[in-house]
């Protein structure tokens, strides 16, 4: 059997912050909490894919403060350019916005890029060949 991507998981300087910035920019759930010596470890996903992939937030991190220039990012897939443009509106009005809204050549798509509370840049796209909105063509 062929491996299987389960999860990722993030030390974070601020769980509460990033559980609620997921919460409220992924609309993504609490499916699992345990105690951890520095708090609690918090496991968050998608509706109806809580057993597909999570994203598991681990206390006493340091904030990462991303480097412009670094591109590392989680990716999430919006059902439509509008749905970027809303995520885009809002993190713009919460001081959060990294990439303004553009285009690029498939695969890429449409997207816009938002850093999480701690520091983490996580990109919200429209037209990529992966999930919502996803186009019929091969890689």
């Amino acid at each position: 059997m062929p491996a299987a991507l389960t999860h990722i998981a993030m030390h974070v300087q601020d769980l509460d912050a990033c559980v609620d910035f997921y919460r409220r920019y992924a609309d993504m759930n609490i499916v699992h909490e345990r105690p951890h010596k520095h708090g609690k470890v918090m496991w968050l996903a998608e509706r109806g894919k809580e057993k597909d992939f999570i994203v598991v937030l681990i206390p006493g991190g340091k904030n990462k403060q991303q480097d412009d220039r670094d591109f590392s990012h989680l990716g999430f897939a919006m059902e439509s350019r509008k749905a970027v443009d809303d995520i885009a509106d809002r993190a713009r009005a919460d001081g959060i916005l990294e990439w303004e809204t553009r285009e690029e050549e498939y695969p890429v798509g449409y997207y816009c890029g938002v850093r999480d509370p701690d520091g983490n840049f996580v990109e919200f796209s429209f037209g990529q060949p992966l999930g919502p909105g996803a186009e019929d063509v091969d890689f």
